[in-house]
C-alpha cells in the first residue's frame, strides 16, 4: 500500500511524499548520516529514475557510514557534504560512470568538508581508517577548495586494498596516479 504524506519543510513549504520516501528520509545509517543523503541524485529526479538501494546495498552504505564517514565527521567535527553516494547501474551509466563502480554497490561516496582542504582530509583517512579505495579527485595543490574526496569500503575487510590515488585531467582524460606516502609528499609521476 502506498500512502501519500503531506510534510512541511523548514521554510514552511508543503510537499507530498510517499511512505517509501518518508522511510528513506528517516533511515539512520550512523549517528550523523541518513539514507536520503546517500541516495539523493538530481539526475535521477530529473530522469524519473528510482535510485533506492536494495537491502544489501543499504547495509553496505551503513558500513561505509559507520566505519569511514562517521569517523571522519567525528574527527573533523564538521559536516561531511556528500555529493554522490549510492547510484544504481542505470543512473551510473547515465552520468557517464561505470556499471562496475563501487557506488552501484553502496560501497562508495564522494564528499567534501567545507573549510578543510581535501588533501588534508584524504591524508587523515589514509593514516587512520580502513578503506578499499581513496581518491583525491581533481585536487590542485595550493587551491584548497579544489576537487573532492572519493572513498570506498568493502564489507569483507580482507578485500580492502587501501589504494590511495590522485585523479587528474590530462589531455581531456582522467588519469589515476598512486600517491606515495601522503598527498603532501611526492605524487607518483
Amino acid at each position: 500500500i502506498q500512502i501519500i504524506l503531506q510534510v512541511m519543510d523548514r521554510f514552511g513549504y508543503k510537499h507530498f511524499i510517499t511512505n517509501k520516501q518518508w522511510e528513506d528520509i528517516i533511515v539512520k545509517l550512523s549517528k550523523n548520516f541518513y539514507l536520503s543523503e546517500l541516495t539523493k541524485s538530481q539526475t535521477a529526479e530529473r530522469m524519473g529514475l528510482d535510485n533506492n538501494p536494495s537491502q544489501d546495498e543499504t547495509e553496505n552504505l551503513r558500513l561505509l557510514c559507520e566505519r569511514v564517514l562517521q569517523p571522519i565527521r567525528d574527527h573533523f567535527d564538521s559536516v561531511v557534504s556528500i555529493s554522490s553516494g549510492f547510484r544504481n547501474i542505470i543512473l551510473s551509466e547515465k552520468i557517464g560512470s561505470s556499471r562496475k563502480s563501487q557506488h552501484c554497490l553502496g560501497q562508495a561516496a564522494d564528499f567534501e568538508i567545507f573549510g578543510i582542504e581535501n588533501n588534508k582530509v584524504s591524508d587523515w583517512i589514509k593514516e587512520n581508517l580502513m578503506f578499499d579505495q581513496l581518491i583525491l579527485e581533481y585536487y590542485i595543490p595550493g587551491q584548497p577548495n579544489s576537487g573532492w574526496v572519493h572513498v570506498s569500503y568493502n564489507s569483507d575487510i580482507n578485500l580492502n586494498r587501501k589504494e590511495y590515488l590522485m585523479a587528474i585531467k590530462k589531455d581531456g582524460k582522467t588519469e589515476y596516479k598512486p600517491i606515495l606516502g601522503l598527498s603532501t609528499d611526492r605524487y607518483a609521476k
